[in-house]
């Protein structure tokens, strides 16, 4: 464990340096929801389309793990919409607010897991967490968008919630690549050298953006809406995926690999999706600061379980 909390703390420091560097004055407040729309419109997806394209998938249990993927998607939205009723029953959240702990829920934070991945992993460790951004970024941001739109406008056409998702630049971005991966023919060199140069880019850059829009002071007066969603994304979903994969047949280095994808936190670009379709963005920021704190412990404790189970 302490292994793995080494290898991630350099993550960390990044974020913490990003919120150090939002308080200081040497870049002006305003430029930061730049970056923060720099790295959603063109570093993340610069990323996620050259890892995806160029990830090298031979010798790995594919069928498994996107059934196990899958099924946990399924199954996690489920779950959340299930408690909907209860929450609002019980005077625990509004709507607005309810489309953020959704979203934290389902939510993951796959630039992280692929800096976690870079270090602690061999390449085939990267080309799983690229696997899993390929088979699951569409799905959760197909759900992400529509809850949001349903739950901060219940007026929303569908027509309007249709064409948020097919502009969504990460489910462009993801769609090109594997669209690309089937074309008989490769991507021009220069062209995707350049989309790697921009994908380094992406991860420094979005970390320190990501450390930037954290919020630690809303930490001290957490209530049930922050918590419910970190429970269901640190500790709920990574035990559903794993289970799940396991029972796929899912077993040895790439049930950690599917456990590091479980583990990461939720991802802070559903604020801005949050913010862009009426959501409750203040509620996504605070409860993504808790994940990430939470997560500097749980993620190297549910890599630790998971190797000792497949020990064993």
């Amino acid at each position: 464990m302490l292994a793995t909390f080494e290898s991630t703390l350099p993550i960390f420091l990044l974020l913490v340096a990003g919120n150090v560097l939002r308080r200081l004055p040497l870049v002006d407040d305003a430029a930061w929801p730049g970056l923060e729309k720099l790295g959603f419109w063109f570093l993340y997806p610069a990323l996620l389309f050259v890892t995806i394209l160029n990830a090298d998938f031979s010798g790995l249990q594919l069928d498994a793990m996107i059934l196990a993927l899958v099924l946990s998607i399924v199954a996690m939205g489920a779950l959340t919409l299930a408690l909907w009723p209860v929450l609002r029953a019980g005077g625990l959240a509004t709507a607005p607010e309810f489309s953020s702990i959704f979203q934290t829920s389902v939510r993951w934070n796959g630039f992280m897991a692929l800096a976690i991945a870079e270090r602690i992993f061999p390449a085939a460790g990267i080309a799983v967490v690229a696997l899993v951004m390929a088979a699951i970024i569409i799905p959760i941001n197909v759900q992400s968008v529509a809850v949001v739109t349903r739950f901060a406008d219940r007026s929303a056409p569908w027509g309007y919630v249709v064409r948020s998702v097919a502009r969504n630049p990460l489910i462009l971005a993801s769609t090109a690549a594997l669209v690309l991966r089937a074309a008989p023919f490769d991507l021009y060199g220069p062209l995707n050298q350049t989309f790697d140069l921009v994908g380094r880019a992406a991860l420094g850059m979005g970390l320190l953006t990501i450390g930037a829009g954290l919020r630690p002071s809303e930490m001290l007066r957490p209530r049930m809406a922050v918590w419910i969603p970190v429970v269901l994304k640190l500790a709920v979903y990574p035990a559903l995926l794993i289970g799940l994969a396991m029972l796929c047949g899912v077993t040895g280095p790439e049930l950690r690999y599917l456990a590091l994808c479980a583990a990461v936190p939720t991802a802070m670009n559903g604020f801005l999706l949050a913010r862009q379709l009426g959501g409750d963005a203040e509620l996504y920021a605070t409860v993504t600061t808790l994940q990430t704190a939470v997560s500097f412990l749980s993620i190297p404790a549910v890599l630790t379980l998971v190797a000792y189970i497949g020990s064993g």
